[in-house]
């Protein structure tokens, strides 16, 4: 971070993390390069038009840079700055639905950058930090089963057509799994999602809400951050807190609580969870990667679990 001078103006400067910039070029591409190389003057711009002054060290994940800021009424917040995707459309129409409960306040927003301020949460206080796995797992349990209570507004994109996707794909990728085990696996997993897919709920979904997405703060103890919201049945939310630390052993007893908590039917829990694997395999492979071993196991796990 750097002050310069242009025009007679002093101007904020924040410098990239070399971290953030891999990840872009690796997963967008030229669409990727250029959010980066446009990210100082972004910055810069919104620094200025929401009256922020910066307040600490850029924070960063795969997609975006998260900078700590403070405003004119001295409210500490941060800023968000994302390339725009159809996923992240969907952030700032969510945390308005949720209006900071059991999830981050969104404070403003632009609607033609995907530019958000959010209220500060503390980061030294993730769910990731809390030793007892199964305690998160009942937290993120508790979450979900507020956020989804709710139906999903008009526009969010939507489980139905991304089932329906998946299998319209799944025959092409399964003859890049050379393995029989694991084409079989994968095969079980799409007519799981095939026997469900006609029903695919209308729940505002968080979809990605894993244990460094919960944070805490003073006014609540655990809230939800960085949705990739959409419509359909909360059974599709489950995939995150089973990964989370795996442990292979937790796997049935972490589906079997989460189920419990947010009162949802095992067998169409299951198959949308079975619904996760798929999507995460047509990534994979679709992407040149073999399927990730730990992920395989969580859907042998479960595809015959009697709970």
């Amino acid at each position: 971070m750097r002050r310069v001078t242009h025009a007679g103006r002093v101007r904020t400067v924040i410098d990239i993390p070399d971290e953030l910039a891999a990840s872009q070029e690796e997963f967008n591409g030229e669409a990727g390069r250029a959010f980066i190389a446009g990210l100082p003057d972004l910055t810069a711009e919104f620094l200025e038009r929401w009256e922020l002054t910066l307040d600490g060290r850029p924070m960063h994940g795969v997609a975006a840079l998260v900078l700590p800021v403070v405003r004119a009424d001295d409210t500490r917040a941060v800023l968000k700055l994302q390339l725009l995707d159809e996923e992240s459309e969907g952030e700032p129409v969510a945390l308005r639905v949720w209006d900071g409960d059991r999830a981050v306040r969104l404070l403003d927003h632009d609607e033609t950058t995907g530019t958000m301020l959010l209220e500060r949460l503390d980061a030294t206080r993730m769910l990731s930090h809390l030793d007892d796995t199964r305690a998160a797992v009942l937290v993120i349990a508790r979450l979900l089963a507020h956020l989804t209570s709710v139906p999903a507004p008009p526009g969010m994109r939507r489980l139905g057509d991304i089932a329906q996707a998946m299998l319209d794909r799944a025959p092409r990728a399964l003859n890049h799994v050379p393995d029989q085990e694991t084409r079989r696996l994968v095969t079980d997993c799409a007519a799981a999602v095939r026997e469900v897919a006609d029903d695919p709920g209308d729940r505002l979904l968080h979809w990605d809400l894993h244990d460094e997405n919960v944070l805490a703060s003073d006014r609540a103890p655990w809230l939800a951050i960085d949705p990739k919201p959409l419509a359909g049945d909360p059974g599709f939310e489950l995939w995150p807190a089973l990964a989370n630390r795996f442990d292979a052993d937790e796997i049935r007893w972490r589906f079997d609580a989460m189920t419990d908590v947010l009162a949802l039917d095992r067998a169409r829990a299951r198959a949308w969870t079975l619904g996760r694997l798929l999507q995460n395999t047509l990534w994979d492979v679709e992407d040149g990667r073999p399927p990730d071993p730990q992920q395989l196991e969580i859907a042998r796990r479960l595809r015959n679990h009697p709970g």
